[in-house]
């Protein structure tokens, strides 16, 4: 993971608003803007932010990094708005109609929701949005004229080119995507917009064009991007890269198992990753949220279901938030209140590979048991995910055709007695070459 990010010096803020930044931009990989948050926390005001997300691809654990966070902003009293980005997903070339999209907004709110609650956090105090209910009134579609008026297609295309899927013949919707999540911080009213490090070219772009067009400039938060659990990028599009959220634990230990990581690598290594960039940001979010350390969200955990400890071990030291259980003949359990202890003990080779993924796979399972839990108690999710995702179409099977051979001469059911052939007591056999030609002339002199 990056450096924390910096702050910025120029606006001081009261050790109360202090805890509320350092809140808002721990564990991000990189904050631009940042003296606007100070500013709105320095007059006292609560800061509003949007989280957005196209609803294509079934979610994948990687989504964990974004929604964890989400807590942090809520205990800094920031007003939260969760955008489900539904005409984003189809601009973005076409991986889904209009009519199976409207189906997949809807599995998103409900795995949204119910990862929200699996964590703790109250989603009576966020706000869903669906992008079509503003994105197709006269005034945004106006503003969007007016923003294509001034947007080059260079400036469109290469903001688009870590989020909107490139292809030799780009369509112009693509072009369109990152120009309307600009104009979605103006109509969503945010202070800040939220989302991952591989949104910054379409946030450098809403820095320069939103001003352009009369409206402010917002800050950009972004936090770092798990690895596939290939060492890759965790995709969507990719199942052997990803877990989904409703994966069975049969699955995710296959898939756990066949991860990349080698023994002391600790470069692209996805399952040493998510243990830094999810498990244990989530640990520490249950120890605080233990010891009353929930800011200004009293709420938090009132309404969770699962487990709510860390990924720690029965007897584990105060303070651990990861735990790897190991034969006391290999040395016994280990014990983690540091990812960059757990790293360097990686890279060392005491830990080996195996039990590092059993760790992992285990508390894998655990998160996502109260999430499978909720999906089989609700008949509603249910039918919404056969509809969202039905199965592909299976391919038709091609009808043999009858091909009509015609019997070789002399043979078939209609075919005359082989002069060639005779018979001796009913049954046949070869004549000879004499006895075929005898046969022949008799037949001639009788006609």
């Amino acid at each position: 993971m990056a450096e924390p990010a910096k702050k910025t010096e120029n606006i001081t803020l009261d050790n109360v608003a202090e805890q509320k930044y350092d809140l808002i931009t721990r564990r991000l990989q990189e904050v631009l803007g940042g003296d606007t948050i100070r500013a709105i926390l320095a007059e006292g005001r609560a800061p509003k932010c949007y989280w957005g997300s196209a609803p294509t691809g079934r979610p994948h654990i990687g989504y964990f990094v974004p929604l964890t966070k989400i807590a942090d902003f809520l205990r800094a009293g920031v007003a939260v708005t969760i955008l489900l980005a539904d005409v984003h997903a189809f601009l973005d070339n076409l991986k889904a109609p209009l009519e199976l999209v409207a189906h997949r907004t809807k599995y998103y709110k409900h795995i949204l929701k119910s990862v929200f609650t699996s964590l703790g956090i109250p989603t009576n105090k966020l706000r869903f949005v669906e992008g079509s209910s503003y994105q197709l009134t006269r005034e945004y579609n106006m503003d969007n004229y007016r923003l294509c008026a001034i947007v080059t297609e260079h400036d469109a295309k290469k903001a688009g080119a870590e989020v909107v899927k490139q292809v030799e013949s780009p369509l112009l919707s693509g072009l369109l995507y990152p120009g309307m999540q600009a104009l979605d911080e103006q109509y969503l009213g945010c202070d800040f917009q939220f989302g991952g490090v591989d949104q910054r070219k379409i946030f450098t772009f809403a820095e320069l064009y939103l001003p352009r067009l009369g409206y402010a400039k917002r800050a950009h938060l972004m936090n770092p991007m798990v690895p596939g659990l290939g060492g890759g990028k965790m995709s969507s599009s990719d199942p052997d890269s990803k877990i989904d959220f409703l994966e069975a634990p049969a699955e995710v230990r296959r898939k756990i198992k066949r991860a990349f990581c080698e023994e002391g690598n600790v470069q692209e290594n996805g399952v040493l990753s998510f243990v830094e960039a999810v498990l244990i940001p989530i640990s520490q979010l249950r120890i605080e949220r233990l010891h009353g350390e929930t800011g200004a969200d009293a709420d938090e955990g009132a309404s969770a279901v699962g487990t709510q400890t860390p990924f720690a071990l029965e007897g584990a030291p105060e303070g651990t938030v990861f735990s790897i259980s190991r034969p006391e003949k290999y040395g016994g359990s280990l014990h983690y209140q540091a990812f960059a202890d757990l790293k360097r003990d990686f890279a060392d080779k005491k830990i080996h590979p195996g039990d590092l993924k059993t760790a992992v796979a285990d508390a894998i399972v655990q998160l996502l048991e109260p999430i499978r839990k909720t999906f089989e108690e609700s008949q509603e999710w249910q039918e919404v995910e056969k509809l969202a995702y039905p199965p592909p179409p299976q391919p038709e099977k091609k009808k043999k055709k009858k091909v009509y051979h015609p019997p070789p001469p002399g043979k078939g059911k209609n075919a005359r007695a082989d002069p060639a052939v005779a018979t001796n007591g009913g049954d046949s056999v070869p004549a000879s070459s004499e006895e075929a030609h005898s046969t022949a002339e008799a037949a001639k002199q009788q006609t």
